[in-house]
């Protein structure tokens, strides 16, 4: 019996891991979140079984205490389960809480990393989270804890001069832009960046001040990482190109 947590990547299916493919081909059950690209679900084995446990909001959920459970029966049924995550698993993906519920079970585990959604998705649309002159580091901060409340560690990143890096925070981004605004970064750069590294990815750039507004008119929605800070404004946008043109146009 053993449990392998495979980091998807942040959404082309092209981003995964050889190792990831590897543990995919050997798997006898694969477990799969609901932003795993379709494609990679075609390096399985044609007879291994192929469960959707995908935790989405406003959509079919499958609870985290339903999942654990979950993995161990098919581990005992049929002895080989892939866990596919999207991103990596060690981030904001709950993978330990995973692992560790399998090995209290007696199941052998390993974890293959992924490319986190965190700094992919930005390098996707051209924002280094760290550059000379712009960012000496950066943070990685969830939008919501658990409990449906900020993560106090969102206030003391909107303190820093570092790029942050929000996810799972559409549903409150205003409220996400007011606690930097209280912290003097109303005129700080803003990227939000929706399906990032798939064909369909688009970006809004604007400022703390102005971002809900922007993001509102544009359509952009979940799926969506929001990256605030100096670093944001250097990225690639087609809609900021059509923003700036119909600016020119009604002085």
């Amino acid at each position: 019996m053993k449990l392998t947590l495979v980091g998807a990547g942040p959404g082309d299916p092209d981003l995964i891991t050889v190792k990831g493919i590897k543990a995919l081909r050997q798997a006898d059950v694969v477990m799969y979140d609901a932003l795993v690209h379709p494609d990679l679900l075609d390096y399985c084995r044609p007879d291994a079984l192929k469960v959707y446990v995908g935790k989405r909001r406003g959509a079919y959920s499958c609870m985290q205490e339903d999942i654990n459970p979950l993995i161990v029966h098919y581990a005992r049924q049929y002895g080989h389960v892939v866990r596919l995550k999207g991103g990596d698993s060690f981030v904001f993906g709950r993978g330990y809480e995973e692992i560790e519920y399998a090995r209290q079970h007696g199941i052998d585990t390993e974890a293959i990393p992924g490319l986190s959604s965190s700094y992919a998705v930005p390098a996707s649309a051209g924002v280094p989270l760290t550059t000379r002159g712009l960012s000496e580091s950066f943070w990685v901060v969830t939008g919501t804890t658990k409990d449906g409340q900020f993560s106090a560690d969102l206030r003391l990143a909107a303190q820093s001069t570092a790029t942050v890096v929000v996810l799972m925070g559409m549903h409150k981004l205003a409220q996400i832009m007011a606690v930097f605004a209280d912290c003097g970064q109303s005129d700080t750069p803003v990227a939000i960046i929706q399906n990032g590294t798939l064909p369909e990815q688009q970006v809004v750039i604007g400022r703390v001040s102005d971002i809900v507004q922007k993001t509102e008119e544009s359509g952009v929605g979940n799926p969506a990482i929001i990256v605030v800070g100096e670093v944001a404004k250097l990225a690639i946008s087609d809609l900021l190109a059509l923003s700036q043109t119909s600016d020119q146009d009604n002085p």
